[in-house]
């Protein structure tokens, strides 16, 4: 539900109202009382991508996916010392 912005033309008095689209616009001043209030023309909020999904590596190319991935099995293969029993080095 987006949050519109109102201002009295009587007083000045300038708020705020998160209402649903299909709500009328507020008419009454909630200071002084009189029906001069208006809608205002805002800019908008900005957008806010919540949960899983919203990533910037998602819209990546094809060929730094790849890179990635290389690097990832690169790193997470364990490096042999030998001291294991069931180490195939010590055969």
């Amino acid at each position: 539900m987006p949050t519109y912005e109102y201002e009295c033309s009587a007083c000045g008095h300038q708020f705020e109202k998160f209402q649903t689209m299909n709500d009328q616009p507020i008419r009454k001043c909630p200071a002084c009382g009189k029906k001069k209030v208006q809608r205002m023309i805002s800019g908008g909020a900005g957008v806010l991508f919540k949960g899983s999904g919203f990533y910037q590596t998602d819209y990546r190319s094809q060929g730094y996916k790849e890179s990635a991935k290389k690097d990832k099995s690169q790193a997470s293969a364990p490096t042999c010392s030998g001291a294991c029993n069931s180490c195939p080095a010590k055969s």
